[in-house]
């Protein structure tokens, strides 16, 4: 590696000159990267919701929908407007009470259902069909486009107007992101550095290194808005601690020059970064495909940045070296010794608290609570938040459920199961061919706009008023309730929509979220043990980050938080592998002392307490100055949550390392003097030597 360094050093105009070429095409492909606002299109394939939408799309040519709401309108600026609405791209069709019965008919003398699936009082409802699905460019346009043709008292509400919500949220608050979390970044190196050089070139390393990992995206396909949310800001979380270390031993290696600081640091950022990697492995594992979006970017993420920091950065230094010692300054931060000693002394007092903090937190980490509804991740204000409480209040309506029906079933068949779904709780009406044109009507004279909405060659569709919110235990009681009769006329019948698939997203997500805590949780025990050849050092050391996270995710619980799904998945598994490093800094000065120098314990853990303090506390800070300025600025819950979790998870891991585990290193030495190969060898080399 040596070798590797010095033609690094050598070369480092080439270097540099490469890797700045190298950001055009990276980012003509983060401009070329599709954005995915949808989390529900991650569901899997093998789900019945997922294959109702793709049989929606290929016999209907409809994949989304939304309920127009129209108050105070004429009927006949409200049949304009349906034809305004009709005309806009991307729309199907619109399916309102006059596809049924001519305007002329006084609304009294309409049928009951249809009556009150259309009116109430000076309100109207249409149901605009849409030929894409419910995230497709073109169906959030058409969205677009809608919200412009109608007036002030039209809303249009749906999981397509939330889509386009997120997005337009999304893409305004998006560069704020970055911006804010690397002003943050940037105080904390100000004030842990002694250049005011340095951390201006630390963040063009990690910037350039986002803008790579962002434009290779390119390959996937697409990325969720999450993951492009997240991206930069994590990955400067993360990764940041890799140039800390290169710039440590360039310091302590300027005499041997470059190439050894960075032989040096690539063993250890190496081994610091393995750990990352892996916890954002494990969200490869899950069903729902948003974790391996997120696994992948952040994976990927996480190497290029060790790259660039043995590459790109050392060239930066030294061809800023000059400027970095000119702008030289004393340590801002005061010699931490005394702390240091004072917490190793007040070891006894630590383990206590942490013994009457364990069993709350480990309550409040199984009990807190979790939402699955998406429009609830949003401002009240936005178009569609305030368009679906107008559904609700006018027409006490929450849901629309649809049910698809393969050809077969008789008019008497459709007639009773319909009218068996609308006693179910919560249903408000039932609107299909039947009770549009009657059972008794024979098929050949079925208008054929009504016809080409509800009815092809192959299936039938129907449509369900629910006043009952998504992701509640009503609605799901309700649509298994609702799934059961379907399956009773016709085994092949399914119950699809907004409201079925969080219910399948509730089902995969619970699933999801032990399998990858157990799966990250084991990866990095693996990756201690193989690092420390210790059965019970990758025990203590995840004990005690699996603590600070059971701290994290208790707050929520006694703060009466609700977190949504994607938070509480992702977090576990991104704070153990990122900061289970803070932990294994100072467990391995604490064993060198042990098995090289034959250091005593106490000495031991002195020496790896007060060798590791600036380091952990400069890693934490940086992490949480990364993702607090974030949590703070988002309106998107999906996104503020997690940077909530995150940087509250990176104090909450520097103070619990910082102040327990030498509790934890002291009493269990013992245990790890049995348990750690290199200590056992030196044990007994020391035993052998006694005896001659």
């Amino acid at each position: 590696m040596i070798n590797i360094g010095k033609w690094i050093t050598k070369h480092k105009n080439i270097i540099l000159v490469i890797a700045f070429i190298l950001l055009i095409p990276a980012g003509i492909g983060y401009v070329s990267t599709r954005v995915n606002y949808d989390v529900l299109s991650y569901l899997p394939e093998s789900l019945e919701t997922i294959k109702g939408q793709d049989i929606l799309v290929d016999e209907f040519g409809m994949g989304a929908f939304s309920m127009v709401v129209v108050e105070d309108m004429p009927m006949k600026d409200a049949a304009k407007l349906e034809k305004q609405l009709e005309s806009i791209d991307h729309v199907k069709d619109v399916l309102w009470y006059d596809d049924a019965v001519d305007i002329s008919v006084p609304t009294e003398m309409i049928p009951e259902d249809l009556r009150k699936a259309f009116f109430n009082g000076k309100a109207t409802m249409m149901i605009a069909l849409f030929d894409d699905t419910t995230s497709a460019d073109d169906t959030m346009d058409a969205i677009t486009q809608i919200r412009k043709v109608v007036g002030k008292n039209v809303y249009a509400s749906g999981m397509s107007g939330v889509v386009t919500d997120i997005k337009n949220l999304a893409l305004q608050e998006m560069p704020i992101y970055v911006v804010i979390a690397g002003l943050l970044s940037l105080v904390v190196l100000f004030l842990t550095m002694t250049s005011f050089v340095t951390p201006l070139i630390f963040l063009l390393n990690i910037g350039m290194a986002i803008v790579f990992n962002l434009g290779s995206n390119v390959f996937l396909g697409e990325i969720s808005y999450i993951t492009q949310a997240l991206a930069a800001v994590l990955q400067l979380a993360v990764t940041m601690d890799y140039s800390i270390f290169l710039l440590e031993s360039y310091e302590a290696n300027k005499k041997r020059a470059m190439a050894h600081a960075i032989s040096n640091t690539f063993t250890s950022i190496t081994a610091s970064s393995i750990t990352t990697v892996a916890g954002f492995v494990a969200l490869c594992f899950m069903t729902f495909k948003l974790g391996a979006n997120i696994g992948i970017v952040m994976s990927k993420g996480v190497v290029i940045g060790v790259i660039a920091c043995v590459t790109v950065l050392p060239a930066m230094i030294l061809t800023c070296d000059k400027a970095i010692e000119k702008t030289t300054h004393r340590s801002l931060i005061p010699s931490l010794d005394k702390l240091s000693h004072g917490i190793v002394k007040g070891r006894y007092v630590a383990l206590l608290l942490f013994l009457i903090v364990l069993v709350p937190a480990i309550h409040g980490n199984n009990n807190y609570k979790i939402y699955y509804n998406i429009d609830q991740s949003l401002p009240k204000n936005i178009p569609s938040n305030e368009a679906n409480e107008k559904l609700k209040k006018e027409f006490n309506m929450s849901n629309m459920h649809m049910i698809l029906l393969k050809d077969g079933l008789s008019a008497k068949e459709k007639s009773a199961m319909s009218k068996e779904i609308e006693k179910v709780d919560g249903v408000k009406w039932v609107i299909g061919l039947n009770s549009l044109v009657g059972s008794n009507v024979p098929e050949s004279m079925i208008p054929n706009n009504i016809k080409k909405m509800l009815k092809t060659d192959n299936y039938e569709l129907e449509f369900v008023s629910s006043d009952y919110s998504s992701a509640t235990d009503e609605v799901n009681s309700q649509l298994a309730k609702i799934d059961k009769i379907v399956k009773k006329y016709q085994n092949d019948g399914m119950v699809i929509g907004e409201a079925p698939m969080m219910k399948d997203l509730q089902d995969v997500t619970d699933v999801d979220l032990k399998t990858v805590n157990n799966i990250s949780i084991l990866a990095i025990f693996v990756i201690i043990l193989i690092t420390f050849k210790s059965i019970s050092i990758p025990v203590i050391l995840i004990s005690v980050i699996e603590f600070a996270i059971a701290c994290n995710m208790a707050v929520p619980f006694y703060t009466n938080t609700s977190l949504p799904f994607v938070a509480s998945i992702v977090i576990g598994t991104i704070q153990l592998g990122a900061t289970v490093d803070y932990a294994i800094l100072m467990t391995s000065r604490y064993h060198k002392e042990r098995t090289e120098r034959g250091q005593s314990k106490k000495d031991a853990i002195r020496i790896a307490h007060e060798t590791s303090i600036k380091s952990i506390l400069t890693s934490g800070l940086c992490f949480f100055a990364a993702t607090f300025g974030v949590s703070v600025y988002s309106q998107v819950d999906m996104i503020g949550s997690i940077c909530t979790l995150l940087s509250r998870g990176a104090i909450i891991s520097m103070i619990v390392v910082i102040c327990v585990l030498p509790a934890m290193l002291w009493i269990f030495d013992g245990v790890i003097k049995r348990t750690s190969w290199n200590m056992i060898k030196a044990n007994v080399a020391k035993r052998d030597a006694e005896k001659k």
